[in-house]
């Protein structure tokens, strides 16, 4: 996916830079181009970690659509 950072974050990197992200939007402080480029990372951060988790959610509902008498439910 284009824009999304490919350096080798987890996901628990992701949501953890996301959220300082935040915090330094949230603040106010900084000048317009440094919030922009806060606002742009943000974004992509955002869909990088949407995308784990749906990448995630297809394993899951894989593993336990092979497991042997189990039943597909809802997650």
């Amino acid at each position: 996916m284009p824009g999304i950072p490919q350096d080798g974050l987890t996901y628990e990197q992701a949501m953890a830079e996301l959220e300082k992200l935040i915090g330094q939007l949230e603040d106010g402080q900084l000048p317009l181009e440094q919030t922009l480029a806060l606002y742009e990372r943000g974004r992509e951060l955002a869909a990088l970690c949407a995308e784990m988790l749906e990448k995630a959610e297809l394993k899951v509902r894989t593993l336990s659509a092979d497991k042997p008498g189990s039943s597909q439910t809802e997650l």
